[in-house]
């Protein structure tokens, strides 16, 4: 994968066989061991944490950590065989390394990209990405949700009831018409060519999108493909509001 973002340390193929407690997921490696790695994921993994299914982890050398592994990727076969990236630290550094490459014209010519800027009403939230410009341009706010939930092609957040998530959209809402509002949503499968939000399990979330929508919101549903070598951005999904 020459134009990949991110390319994973070696990883180590294995089966999964059991997610518990949210952050803990028991593999089988190819070798026959098996270990307990942690899953970087505090969401349910609608559709995607299978027992029995294909799944790659990486190995710290950190005598520090707990645990030793991290569940990178599972493999799901929804609509052909495919890996889902299921490590929630990822998705931001990936962004980051985009907005450096300026991959997404979208976005206009920003000059400067800052992470973790606090904003919103209480001044308790931070905003993933904050970009500026030296032409007097608006600023935006930019905020990423992993995406790995699917309906055939389409992809779909959230996966479960999200009180965070909308109150970031609420926050995205206040700041509008004076700044740019962006909603990144990094699509975390490559067999997905289309987005929308999850109505069936957070109505609240689908319904204050379409309002964020219609008060100026902008939409980035972004494609990834990921393989165990790493992951190359493959352009954007289709909105479906």
């Amino acid at each position: 994968m020459d134009d990949c973002l991110y390319s994973y340390p070696p990883l180590c193929p294995g089966i999964l066989l059991k997610r518990y407690k949210r952050f803990f997921a028991d593999v089988q490696l190819d070798s026959g061991e098996v270990i307990t790695a942690h899953c970087p994921n505090t969401g349910p993994m609608t559709g995607v944490s299978t027992i029995g299914s294909a799944v790659q982890v990486s190995r710290s050398d950190n005598p520090n950590r707990k645990l030793a592994y991290t569940l990178e990727l599972i493999q799901v076969h929804d609509n052909q065989p495919t890996w889902v990236g299921v490590n929630t630290a990822l998705p931001n550094r990936v962004v980051k390394l985009a907005l450096e490459k300026r991959l997404f014209p979208q976005l206009g010519n920003y000059s400067q990209i800052k992470g973790e800027v606090v904003y919103g009403q209480d001044h308790k939230s931070r905003v993933d990405f904050y970009l500026t410009s030296d032409d007097g341009e608006k600023p935006i706010y930019l905020e990423v949700k992993n995406t790995t939930w699917c309906d055939g092609d389409l992809a779909l957040f959230p996966d479960t009831e999200t009180t965070r998530g909308q109150k970031h959209l609420r926050e995205l809402m206040a700041l509008l018409p004076a700044s740019r509002a962006v909603m990144f949503y990094f699509i975390n499968r490559g067999d997905c060519n289309a987005f929308a939000p999850g109505d069936t399990t957070d109505p609240v979330y689908g319904k204050l999108l379409r309002e964020a929508i219609a008060l100026g919101l902008e939409v980035l549903p972004c494609r990834f493909q990921v393989s165990p070598q790493g992951i190359r951005y493959l352009g954007l999904a289709k909105l479906k509001v």
